[in-house]
């Protein structure tokens, strides 16, 4: 198996658990006052690995584009945690996560417009099912 495809997976399994932790664990709790929280548990975890790892002197290294789209990236991040804790609180996980994935679809028509990269025809066939699975699994009522 190529390293990329099982990270990838790995990935897919620790987002899964993340949805079903953050159910449980926003009860009673004010949504953003968990993804403060779970902001600094992540925020502690990924400098202790950078730590551990040595890769803390790259970071000098940096130049200022690399910055700037690291921060954007970052600011979206938080939105989107602020945005999915919010909608865990108020629906069934299992009709705010198929929504959610639909990050997948958006991220594939981003890259052709953004980083003009070619759609091949599963890609294409693959982002319309997953729109269906979604309309299906969420939505159809």
């Amino acid at each position: 198996m190529e390293s990329w495809l099982l990270f990838a997976l790995l990935s897919a399994v620790f987002a899964a658990a993340t949805s079903i932790l953050a159910k449980i664990g926003i009860k009673g709790v004010d949504s953003n006052l968990a993804t403060a929280i779970r902001t600094v548990v992540i925020t502690v975890f990924a400098w202790g690995i950078v730590w551990a790892q040595g890769t803390i002197k790259s970071l000098t290294h940096l130049n200022k584009t690399t910055w700037i789209f690291l921060i954007l990236s970052g600011l979206a991040t938080g939105l989107s945690w602020l945005f999915y804790f919010r909608a865990l609180q108020l629906g069934e996980a299992s009709k705010v996560v198929p929504i959610d994935k639909l990050s997948l679809v958006l991220a594939v028509v981003m890259a052709v417009v953004f980083l003009q990269e070619k759609l091949s025809w599963p890609t294409i066939v693959g982002s319309i099912l997953i729109t269906g699975g979604v309309l299906v699994m969420a939505v159809w009522k």
